[in-house]
């Protein structure tokens, strides 16, 4: 049975344009709610990573980029509650997550790597799990002014760490889009899939894929209100 997979930058978990109230629970429980089976995240805010779990009714697997500013995640949440559309990361902190849904194997291993270099800004990092029969699974958000790079880095430490031909699903905010960037070539020459023709990614190798898709904008508005200032992208393998 085709397995559905979805990439999300959830911007902290604020609407756009953000306002003083942040809506991270609802983004995830709407990302979740017709079951993917993997779903990958970028913008979290640290604090959150322990109730992601909660809210998808999956197994989540975090990597913190950025650490929280203030002695804890929590405190940070709650100075950043004053005005989140304000704050967004300043005090939380910033992670990816990897979140698997409980039907799959038990993944048999996960890490995650540094993506920056010295002098590019924000740390950012590239996370996987291997999923027992299925692959590499990856996640990685990239800067707007270093994405090229730091999108090649992504691929070879994925690649890296899975078998020769082995699967890999490679997901995640390149920051950086086909027309723009020479990494989309090198991804054609080591037989990745087609991306999508924005910043938001899922890029396969080793199995079968539909082209990858992004939600309309209707499908993430709650209370009027729409939610990140990404799309959330999809598509199925197998």
């Amino acid at each position: 049975m085709p397995l559905l997979v979805r990439t999300w930058n959830v911007f902290h978990g604020n609407a756009d344009p953000p306002e003083r109230r942040a809506y991270l629970e609802e983004m995830v429980r709407l990302a979740a709610a017709d079951r993917p089976d993997l779903l990958c995240l970028q913008e979290v805010p640290v604090w959150a990573l322990s109730r992601l779990e909660e809210w998808s009714g999956m197994e989540a697997f975090g990597a913190i980029a950025a650490r929280p500013r203030l002695v804890s995640a929590r405190l940070g949440k709650a100075v950043t509650g004053l005005h989140h559309g304000l704050l967004r990361s300043a005090f939380t902190g910033q992670a990816n997550a990897i979140l698997v849904a409980r039907s799959l194997p038990t993944p048999a291993q996960w890490w995650w790597s540094l993506l920056s270099s010295a002098g590019e800004g924000e740390r950012r990092v590239c996370q996987a799990v291997r999923v027992d029969g299925l692959g590499i699974v990856a996640n990685f958000h990239a800067t707007t002014r270093f994405a090229d790079a730091q999108f090649r880095r992504a691929v070879n430490l994925v690649e890296l760490y899975a078998q020769p031909d082995a699967p890999i699903v490679l997901c995640g905010d390149g920051n950086v889009t086909p027309a723009a960037g020479g990494v989309y070539d090198e991804l054609r020459r080591r037989k990745f899939s087609q991306p999508a023709a924005g910043i938001d990614q899922i890029i396969v190798r080793g199995l079968p894929s539909t082209p990858p898709q992004a939600w309309p904008e209707g499908r993430r508005h709650i209370e009027g209100r729409l939610l990140s200032d990404h799309a959330p992208v999809e598509l199925h393998i197998g």
